[in-house]
């Protein structure tokens, strides 16, 4: 979740080639999607998301992204449902409120287009990810902000961060998918 430019223009970047952008919450959320009894795809979102994106404006590899997600805010469009993924048989978050993501690489792809890498913790298990980003684009406010914006996408296994609640359909099968499909969209204000 980084920028690729190709002008160091000092109007845009630091001494050090460095610029840092806030994540605004308001303009920004982490979907994922799962499967639900083997046939649909149940959607939820989490609004909470915080962070940090700092830019490196000659070397787009050596740029870095953190990210924290309250899990609270975890919304599926279904009170029942929400309560149930807050409770200890899945993210528990009176003992995990926070979701985080810390990147350790950043890779160039074609056009604007990375691979970040980083650490993803949910539930207290924490496991490298890589997150496939697209730099959507760079721009001002009308309030005088100056603005960035990525997506990016990736899959987990959900056993693997310790989420394995479930129950097993008389038809075969389980009540909720392994693999979640996480999407994030992100914008951030410079700093």
């Amino acid at each position: 979740m980084v920028a690729e430019t190709t002008s160091t223009n000092p109007t845009t970047a630091t001494s050090t080639g460095t610029t840092t952008w806030k994540i605004d919450a308001g303009h920004s959320l982490a979907e994922f999607g799962v499967k639900h009894l083997m046939v649909s795809t149940t959607k939820g979102r989490f609004t909470d998301v915080a962070g940090t994106i700092t830019v490196d404006e000659i070397d787009v590899t050596k740029s870095s992204v953190e990210v924290t997600i309250g899990v609270a805010s975890v919304n599926t469009f279904d009170e029942n449902r929400d309560n149930h993924l807050k409770s200890p048989d899945f993210f528990d978050v009176e003992q995990f409120p926070t979701i985080t993501f810390k990147s350790t690489k950043v890779e160039k792809k074609s056009g604007d287009r990375l691979d970040v890498t980083g650490d993803l913790t949910i539930h207290g298990v924490t496991r490298p990810v890589t997150l496939e980003a697209e730099f959507n684009g760079r721009g001002a406010s009308p309030w005088g902000s100056e603005v960035i914006a990525y997506s990016a996408e990736t899959s987990i296994s959900r056993k693997d961060f310790g989420l394995g609640w479930n129950v097993a359909l008389e038809a075969g099968g389980v009540v909720v998918g392994d693999k979640v499909k996480i999407t994030i969209e992100a914008e951030a204000v410079k700093q």
